[in-house]
């Protein structure tokens, strides 16, 4: 059984630092794709304050296709280029977005997200496998520590992806 542990971190980058550790353990030794994806979803989810939504957009080779998450049900397909998440994947660069009403082109699938940050996975051959997206309820609930945070979160988790 895995317990999400309350650590001592003193500020945001210490707490997501000890966050990327107890992700690492979660995931060392499960090679299977979906099951560290929920249980990536639920760490952070349940670790981070301010969200109302986080999960996995998996890219099918076509779009991007809803995947493990945490918070209300998400749109399904999202073509990439389009909103916040398949800029990302077509960029391959992080979006961090104070405000999702100000972001030409937002998808709203949650009328009460107000800020967002995305992060593309790409795998070591340079293949994208997908994006991690997080919403937020709060206009400017990320900055550029939270970037730094999410990034190195989805490198911890993209250790665990084969092939």
């Amino acid at each position: 059984m895995f317990e999400i542990k309350s650590g001592q971190a003193t500020n945001k980058s210490e707490h997501y630092a000890e966050l990327a550790e107890q992700a690492r353990g979660m995931l060392a030794g499960e090679p299977d794709l979906i099951a560290n994806a929920a249980n990536f979803a639920a760490l952070v989810f349940h670790s981070l304050p301010d969200f109302n939504w986080a999960g996995f957009y998996l890219y099918d080779g076509t779009e991007l296709v809803v995947g493990p998450f945490q918070g209300k049900p998400a749109c399904i397909r999202i073509a990439l280029g389009r909103g916040v998440c398949g800029t990302a994947a077509q960029t391959r660069q992080t979006q961090l977005v104070r405000d999702v009403n100000a972001f030409d082109g937002h998808i709203a699938c949650d009328a009460a997200s107000q800020s967002e940050i995305v992060v593309p996975l790409v795998k070591a051959d340079g293949t994208l496998l997908g994006v991690w997206d997080v919403d937020s309820p709060s206009i400017g609930r990320f900055d550029e520590e939270d970037r730094a945070g999410m990034e190195a979160l989805c490198a911890v988790f993209m250790e665990s992806v084969r092939g």
